[in-house]
């Protein structure tokens, strides 16, 4: 059974087709990351998965719930973390996964793990416009995080990161993945990719136009593909 099944979505905008008709499935434990340059059709589709983005066609499924006909069950399964994320900026960091979590009927023990496990204990009392991009991005995962979710949706989680805590988010990742979550995010780092996903999907211009398994037996070696790969995309 498919943790995520997406049969035949397409989103259209003012007569421009954003995505053409997408069929794709995820299982327990995988993470599928999606590629392409701006404009690809991987926000889209993320938007489409998280319930933000209502397809013109096709049906979207988490174990097994159809989004159109139990949503609240549906949005329950799912963490979602955007590219951009506008929050109030008075709110300290503990408030602000305080307040996602009780939506999520999360325990504060949870919230105080989460805090910790981001490196942010140090800063829990200190209000959102004080964070630098790397602990304001950090925090926005661990809204998407918090409540433990089967499936995570990371659109360009990495953004801001810097190189320490890249390698955190990798081992993060790792480590949720093995729990069972499944994970799908896009990047435009190939490093991460090779080191985190099952699969790697390219977009172009709204179209799916190449999936490739990742063994995981040499990520230098995959990223390198990847990256040749990527280039000749892009030129």
């Amino acid at each position: 059974m498919s943790m995520i099944d997406i049969k035949n979505v397409s989103k259209v905008f003012k007569q421009k087709t954003a995505l053409y008709p997408l069929s794709l499935t995820a299982a327990d434990g995988e993470c599928i990351v999606l590629c392409g340059g701006n404009g690809a059709g991987k926000s889209t589709l993320l938007h489409i998965i998280a319930g933000i983005s209502t397809p013109n066609d096709g049906t979207v499924r988490i174990n097994q719930v159809d989004i159109k006909q139990n949503r609240m069950q549906y949005v329950s399964l799912i963490g979602y973390m955007p590219d951009e994320f506008f929050a109030q900026e008075t709110l300290t960091v503990k408030e602000f996964l305080t307040f996602y979590g009780t939506f999520r009927k999360t325990s504060q023990s949870r919230v105080e793990d989460v805090i910790h496990l981001l490196g942010l204990a140090a800063k829990k009392d200190v209000m959102m416009k004080h964070l630098s991009k790397g602990m304001r991005q950090r925090l926005i995962f661990g809204q998407a995080w918090l409540a433990n979710p089967s499936v995570l949706i990371l659109d360009e989680p990495t953004n801001g990161l810097d190189p320490y805590w890249i390698d955190v988010f990798i081992g993060m990742l790792k480590k949720i993945k093995q729990s069972g979550t499944t994970i799908i995010f896009s990047t435009h780092m190939m490093d991460v990719a090779a080191e985190v996903a099952d699969r790697v999907i390219f977009m172009e211009n709204g179209r799916m136009i190449e999936a490739i398994q990742n063994d995981h037996s040499n990520p230098k070696q995959f990223m390198m593909e990847l990256l040749g790969r990527y280039r000749q995309k892009e030129e």
